[in-house]
């Protein structure tokens, strides 16, 4: 972040709000809970903290910030939607202001939304995309499109995806860069599962208590820069016998 300027009215330097909001998304907590702990634990590495409301406006003004963190496109890579429930259903249409919405997520109703990323083949997130969960899957094509142009070919993927992407003539048709996978066929997709698996026990993603959109995809957007950093601390990630890449961030459970 050296290269992003100061504001001279500003408390915290942009590394600072980057590194806060990147250790908001390992903790896992609300941003209540989350804020009493920093305080208190490390309140003395941050003398000119803001208040609570005013620290997470600036991670929800500096989401642009966390796309510095997204990996770099590979020749072929996997994509999946993952629930996020924000309400319980029983809960739904009681507040004038709820963003959730109704959808199935693991053959169970939730109310909330849809977290879309696009990994690489060393498992690394290369972008992501986020709807209601009522949202059709289909309609996360339109971040896939970005790595079809053949006039780009540093930027163009092969994209692994089950059924529940697939889109009718009517609204367009499949892009040409998406492998439609059937049930139990391409095993490699088993990566982005394992992605889930640690976004829910590491990151605690699968369930939060955002009430406001744009919050909700600040903490998606740092989420999927923390995750890229942890999985490659070492500075490689590592890969067994088979060539298949090992992920593991359980060391870094706060």
């Amino acid at each position: 972040m050296a290269d992003v300027a100061k504001d001279p009215r500003a408390l915290l330097w942009p590394s600072e709000v980057v590194t806060l909001a990147v250790l908001f998304a390992i903790k896992g907590k609300g941003p209540r809970p989350f804020y009493r702990w920093l305080k208190a634990n490390y309140g003395h590495l941050f003398p000119r903290l803001p208040e609570r409301t005013r620290l997470f406006r600036l991670f929800a003004a500096h989401q642009d910030w966390a796309d510095r963190f997204l990996a770099a496109p590979t020749l072929l890579g996997i994509s999946d939607s993952y629930g996020v429930e924000l309400i319980h259903p029983k809960r739904e249409g009681r507040s004038d202001k709820q963003i959730g919405k109704k959808g199935k997520s693991n053959h169970r109703w939730i109310i909330g939304a849809k977290f879309c990323p696009l990994i690489n083949s060393r498992g690394q997130i290369v972008d992501w995309d986020t709807e209601a969960a009522n949202v059709y899957d289909g309609d996360f094509q339109r971040m896939f499109a970005d790595y079809a142009d053949a006039n780009k070919p540093e930027r163009a993927m092969g994209i692994y995806v089950d059924s529940g992407f697939h889109r009718s003539d009517k609204k367009g048709g499949d892009l040409p860069n998406l492998k439609i996978c059937k049930r139990g066929q391409c095993n490699v997709r088993m990566l982005i599962e394992t992605l889930f698996s640690m976004l829910d026990h590491t990151f605690g993603f699968k369930k939060l208590t955002h009430r406001v959109w744009a919050y909700l995809e600040a903490r998606m957007a740092f989420v999927a820069a923390a995750y890229n950093l942890l999985i490659s601390w070492g500075g490689q990630l590592i890969t067994n016998d088979n060539g298949y890449v090992q992920l593991s961030i359980a060391q870094f459970v706060l």
